[in-house]
């Protein structure tokens, strides 16, 4: 797939299927597709924020538990 820096940039096209599309077929959801985003692309977009793109993911994930464990989820 070529670069394009709006509507298919490299950071998210590493693979096979963009993120997004992942994202939508799974149906996630905002944190939990943020989270996967952050996964996907960490150290791909800017390789001296490997760490802040998975701190970022955790984050999307804490929220997204915390919602569930308000929910009285498990």
């Amino acid at each position: 797939m070529q670069n394009d820096p709006v509507n298919h940039p490299a950071h998210y096209t590493d693979g096979q299927i963009e993120v997004i599309d992942f994202i939508e077929d799974k149906k996630l959801g905002f944190c939990l597709g943020n989270a996967v985003k952050y996964i996907a692309r960490a150290g791909k977009k800017d390789p001296t924020k490997t760490v802040e793109d998975l701190q970022k993911a955790r984050w999307y994930l804490d929220r997204e538990i915390a919602h569930h464990k308000a929910q009285g989820g498990a």
